[in-house]
């Protein structure tokens, strides 16, 4: 049977709507950085109706969908570039040139929330477009199988964290089932998502969960142990090599001053100060331990 343009139109889209889910948990699953933009009105004559979708990479290609021609193209991947990189959704407004000049606007104001972009093409018609960064959720990784670091794994996701723990063989059945869990201390070197790194070896291998934090791309390194101990473990890795620079990313005691004693109490601590350090600066204002 033969179709109609429109027909094989709505069809290339409903198909890409499909791929454009599927590529999107994909990404999801590899912790890669993406922008989602939806075309979410239309007026006039245009390639996509509101509903078309595309997922955009952190470098700027289309990576699945359809939202159109090179007429939206370039103003929105300007938008899924910067989306991804400060977090915030955009919302594109893609009119002809006169009418942005009805509006009292130019191509590349923002007013209210609103981004315009003038539409070159012969149609001229208008997009409305919705950008979404979607990032990595940030990810506590644990060191160690102690009572905190248990405690660490529990409370974390619910507050956000992804949780992946890095301990012994034999430790490793205490952790909660929804932590990934690791046999050793080897921490890649780098990741898509933040990182934030928690030590709470209790002795078992105190310095090579610290190297290995130390030689991981990481946001915080919070070490569960006394300013005696940090300073003793410091001495040692001094000897091995490690430049005071490199010293100074460890962060202890770990947590805030609470008055803590449990180990739940104590991973709460910590987790308070993990969010003080991923919020910094996102509320206009900078954060001070208590």
């Amino acid at each position: 049977m033969k179709h109609s343009a429109p027909e094989t139109l709505r069809a290339a889209q409903q198909a890409s709507a499909t791929d454009v889910s599927a590529l999107a948990e994909q990404l999801r699953k590899d912790a890669e950085p993406y922008a989602l933009a939806t075309v979410v009105r239309t007026i006039s004559v245009t390639a996509a109706k509101a509903g078309a979708k595309a997922v955009i990479a952190a470098d700027g290609h289309i990576a699945g969908g359809w939202i159109g021609g090179g007429c939206a193209r370039s103003a929105v991947i300007k938008a899924a570039k910067a989306a991804i990189e400060d977090g915030e959704p955009k919302l594109i407004s893609l009119q002809p040139e006169d009418l942005l000049a009805e509006l009292g606007v130019e191509a590349g104001d923002n007013r209210q929330g609103v981004q315009f972009a003038r539409n070159m093409c012969p149609s001229q018609g208008t997009m409305d477009i919705f950008v979404e960064p979607v990032l990595p959720r940030p990810k506590l990784v644990i060191l160690g199988a102690s009572p905190v670091a248990v405690a660490l794994a529990q409370q974390g996701p619910n507050i956000g964290f992804e949780c992946i723990a890095h301990a012994s063989l034999e430790d490793l059945k205490t952790f909660p089932q929804e932590c990934e869990v690791k046999d050793g201390f080897d921490i890649p070197e780098n990741s898509n998502a933040e990182r934030y790194l928690a030590v709470s070896t209790q002795g078992r291998g105190d310095l090579a969960a610290l190297e290995s934090a130390l030689a991981a791309n990481s946001k915080h390194i919070a070490f569960v142990g006394s300013h005696r101990k940090i300073a003793h473990l410091k001495s040692k890795l001094r000897e091995k090599g490690i430049s005071d620079e490199s010293l100074e990313r460890i962060d202890g005691p770990a947590g805030l001053d609470l008055g803590a004693i449990t180990p739940e109490e104590i991973a709460l601590s910590i987790l308070a100060e993990l969010v003080m350090v991923r919020r910094k600066g996102q509320r206009g204002t900078d954060v001070h331990h208590i």
